[in-house]
């Protein structure tokens, strides 16, 4: 039997065709990769998202190299899914003269199937285990591929995220994409669900869609177009010609199954397009509902006291409600759009066998010629429906990509608006016409001028609203509407202490020794401490890890917050109702604590309570309107 290519000289043929074909694959993708990022809207956002990890030193020797190898797997997995075609060309073949032999009792003819068979089976078995190991080595790699990738993004946008303190201010950022910028609003909405879900869709997206995954040949861009072009030159070489409407078309198969998946493909692109916005909104309506539950899981206890079980149902009922509106907009779109695909599929599963039928009962092809023009009619149908069927995945790959977009727009926007402008001074604070207003622009504070130098202490008063926190918020370049200069102590010099202290997750000594470092401090000095602010019942559970945010009373909370005073033992401390949970007595001892162990530190309380005054020497009153009074504390 004559086999249908020569398998004992082609391992070098498909070595130079690998290598070949990796070449123009290879300059293909930067060249494509190029035109995207420079002339479409989606191309320059990827880049923007992932550029870095292409081009910065700690990874792009990593990235390419991947880049290449996942490249080549492709080209090579092509390949064998084209030797296969040929090896099942073989064995049909072999399995016809086989039955021919039986049927007419021509031993030769049979002996002859028998050989081509066992033969075919022996390539088979061959192409199979190269197979086998080409998808594990693609699968371990592609997944090392998603893993950095994801890494570097991860560490990139949460530094992003944090930096210029953007995970605050992004709040203040216009994200309305219409309409004057007349009012602020919520700026971008979950990042913690951009950071972990969108950057992972983003990731996996990059290596499938481009390279494939378990081992198709068919289903990542690069494979597919390769695949197009190997089994195109097939289908030519077996497909005959064909009558359509009295005219005859020479390789009809060939047009065929391009006009075939190009309709039907325009019309899944049609169908599919909505996917994109619906997935948008999927993630942020899934997002803002689990946003909502871990709301009440934290004010769980508050929730318990005002008996707000029914507030709490009826808004998660109604949000969980948006989610299911939308999650049954997507089963729609979806059902329209996979019923088109399915249909479109099991339509192509008989056409092959259908044009070539007449050729075959006419004896001028093989069973082999027939079943290898069945899988080359296949393989270039599912690589051209690639990009059809994969609509829907690349449509979440593009809602992931604009949230990570916006996030990055936000963060730079953010850091764009105004800050105070501060000046480093050794032990002494200086606020220079410093204004404030509210985000409409009334004025909260006009031309405030102070001179604070060490052992000094102020107490801010003033009615609800007059601008006291926001005050503090502006020092500390959290309010972007100010104007004016500060001068204080640089770094960790000056400390800012909110109402309800931020409490870290992990073990007791990280939460009380924040924002320092545990193992800076040192256990020794934790205990001291506090010991000092009358915690002595926590100084034996620093190795406990607890939600401390929650097993701490807010009492307990704000002396930890005094405790952190005594550790790092700053030059300026600004503190904002910083005793606000704890009775008279305990914050008489507490400030007292401060002054006897800090005498040099200036100390800056906003206050509601007379009683805090009698630790400050100066008053700043805010009156209202932008006006302000100071005075010395009444003796």
């Amino acid at each position: 039997m004559t086999e249908s290519m020569d398998w004992g000289n082609e391992t070098l043929s498909s070595l130079r065709w690998i290598g070949i074909a990796f070449v123009i694959a290879l300059v293909g993708l930067l060249v494509v990769g190029f035109l995207l990022v420079r002339f479409t809207r989606w191309g320059r956002q990827y880049w923007r998202v992932t550029g870095g990890f292409f081009t910065e030193a700690p990874t792009r020797v990593f990235a390419w190299g991947l880049v290449a190898v996942l490249l080549f797997l492709a080209v090579f997995g092509v390949r064998v899914t084209v030797l296969f075609s040929y090896q099942g060309n073989d064995m049909f073949t072999a399995l016809q003269n086989a039955a021919e032999g039986l049927a007419s009792g021509n031993q030769e003819l049979l002996d002859k199937g028998k050989s081509g068979f066992w033969s075919a089976m022996s390539v088979f078995g061959f192409l199979a285990v190269i197979h086998v190991v080409r998808t594990l080595v693609e699968l371990y790699l592609g997944s090392a591929f998603e893993i950095r990738l994801r890494q570097y993004m991860t560490t990139r946008n949460t530094t992003d995220w944090l930096g210029g303190k953007a995970f605050y201010r992004n709040r203040f950022v216009e994200t309305s994409q219409h309409g004057p910028d007349v009012a602020i609003q919520p700026g971008v909405d979950n990042p913690d669900q951009r950071i972990e879900t969108d950057i992972t869709t983003v990731a996996t997206s990059s290596r499938q869609l481009v390279f494939g995954y378990n081992g198709s040949s068919t289903n990542g861009v690069i494979p597919a177009i390769i695949t197009i072009v190997s089994f195109t030159k097939i289908l030519w070489d077996l497909a005959g010609p064909m009558s359509v409407f009295g005219t005859e078309v020479p390789r009809a198969m060939v047009w065929f199954v391009y006009m075939f998946v190009l309709i039907t493909t325009v019309i899944a692109f049609w169908i599919g397009r909505p996917l994109i916005r619906l997935y948008f909104l999927r993630e942020r309506l899934t997002a803002n509902f689990r946003y909502a539950l871990v709301r009440v899981r934290d004010g769980a206890e508050n929730v318990a006291l005002y008996h707000g079980e029914g507030v709490e149902r009826s808004g998660l009922l109604e949000r969980f409600g948006a989610v299911v509106a939308n999650f049954w907009q997507i089963v729609f779109r979806t059902l329209k759009f996979t019923g088109w695909n399915f249909v479109v599929n099991q339509l192509s599963v008989v056409f092959a066998y259908i044009i070539q039928a007449p050729r075959f009962f006419a004896g001028t092809i093989t069973l082999g010629d027939m079943n290898q023009t069945a899988s080359a009619f296949a393989n270039v149908h599912d690589s051209l429906s690639f990009f059809r069927e994969a609509y829907d995945s690349f449509a979440d790959f593009r809602a992931s990509l604009i949230r990570l977009n916006g996030l990055e727009d936000a963060n730079h926007d953010s850091r764009e608006l105004p800050v105070m402008d501060t000046v480093d001074r050794d032990r002494a604070v200086r606020l220079t016409d410093v204004s404030i207003t509210t985000p409409d622009g009334n004025d909260l504070i006009r031309d405030l001028n102070l001179s604070l130098d060490p052992g000094d202490a102020l107490v801010v008063k003033g009615r609800s609203g007059s601008g006291k926190t926001t005050l503090l918020r502006g020092l500390a370049g959290l309010w972007p509407f100010v104007e004016g200069e500060f001068a204080r102590p640089a770094g960790d010099r000056t400390l800012f202490l909110s109402q309800i202290p931020y409490i870290p997750l992990g073990d007791l000594r990280t939460a009380v020794a924040y924002p320092a470092l545990p193992d800076v401090v040192g256990d020794d000095a934790i205990k001291a401490a506090l010991r000092q602010v009358f915690l002595p019942h926590l100084t034996e559970r620093l190795d406990e890890e607890e939600d401390w945010a929650k097993v701490l009373s807010p009492g307990e909370q704000q002396r930890v917050a005094f405790a952190r005073i005594l550790l790092t033992r700053p030059e300026a401390v600004f503190m904002d109702e910083a005793t606000s949970a704890v009775d008279e007595g305990l914050e008489y001892s507490l400030y007292s604590l401060i002054r006897s162990e800090l005498p040099e530190t200036i100390l800056i309380s906003v206050s509601h309570r007379s009683t805090t005054d009698q630790h400050h020497t100066e008053v700043l009153e805010l009156t209202g309107g932008g006006a302000w009074e100071t005075r010395a504390v009444a003796t």
